[in-house]
């Protein structure tokens, strides 16, 4: 039985989110917090009274866009605890996922929040607290919540996946969105393409327009035809601007 703490400043919100965790039979108690300053005060309650105390807390579904101290925040400063809780995060906003997913988040659950959506949270983060070991037990489980530079968690009917960057052949800029190729098909994600362009950079990803970011292992032709240049992904072809062109052949000459 889980012993969950929600932060939301919007009481609506948070009441919602309550009364869809005291539904779960997983959660043995919920209580809620209007800000992430009174949530770790709280923590803080529950870290000194122990695991077995009457304030402990296994997880925390926590809201990111805050006055003051945010979500964002808040997970951070429980990275530096020696046994924190499990993060939930319960936000309206796509774009915070890698982040999130950095700071070791159990789920990153979007508003409005369905309650099958939310039940797969339970489950995962139910799976993840530590039992006392029984004298058969196998050697410990890698925890699941562990950052995974190698993957990108995007969201697909309602749950989170992790979409291999190895897989991802190009990246289209859509907005304030980025849709990410693969060989199996596309995902949209909020993310700008210049913050996938610098986190990317090292894995072999290169700029080759204002709208497209590129994997130099999936290129397959680059193409010259009067003055204009291209690059062959896949069954596609890309066009290369002409500020990115040079920076392009010599990074392929270098690969090569």
């Amino acid at each position: 039985m889980l012993r969950a703490l929600a932060v939301d400043d919007e009481r609506p919100s948070l009441e919602e989110l309550l009364y869809l965790l005291n539904a779960d039979p997983r959660i043995g108690s919920a209580a809620g917090a209007g800000d992430a300053t009174e949530a770790l005060r709280r923590i803080n309650r529950a870290l000194e009274s122990g695991p077995d105390g009457p304030e402990a807390i296994d997880v925390v579904f926590l809201d990111i866009n805050m006055p003051g101290l945010d979500g964002l925040d808040l997970a951070r400063l429980l990275t530096g605890f020696a046994k924190p809780p499990l993060v939930v995060f319960v936000t309206a906003h796509e774009d915070f996922a890698v982040q999130a997913f950095d700071l070791k988040a159990v789920d990153y659950v979007l508003k409005p929040v369905r309650k099958e959506r939310l039940a797969e949270a339970v489950r995962r983060a139910a799976e993840l607290v530590r039992r006392p070991a029984e004298p058969d037990e196998q050697a410990p489980r890698i925890p699941v919540h562990e950052p995974d530079p190698d993957h990108i968690p995007v969201e697909l009917g309602g749950v989170t996946r992790f979409v291999s960057v190895e897989d991802i052949t190009h990246v289209e800029a859509q907005g304030d969105y980025a849709r990410l190729h693969t060989t199996r098909g596309s995902h949209l994600v909020r993310i700008p393409l210049s913050a996938l362009e610098e986190r990317w950079r090292s894995r072999g990803f290169v700029r080759i327009h204002r709208r497209h970011l590129v994997a130099l292992r999936h290129i397959g032709e680059l193409r010259l035809d009067a003055g204009t240049v291209s690059v062959l992904v896949g069954s596609e072809e890309l066009q290369v601007s002409r500020r990115h062109a040079r920076e392009l052949r010599d990074l392929l000459m270098r690969r090569t």
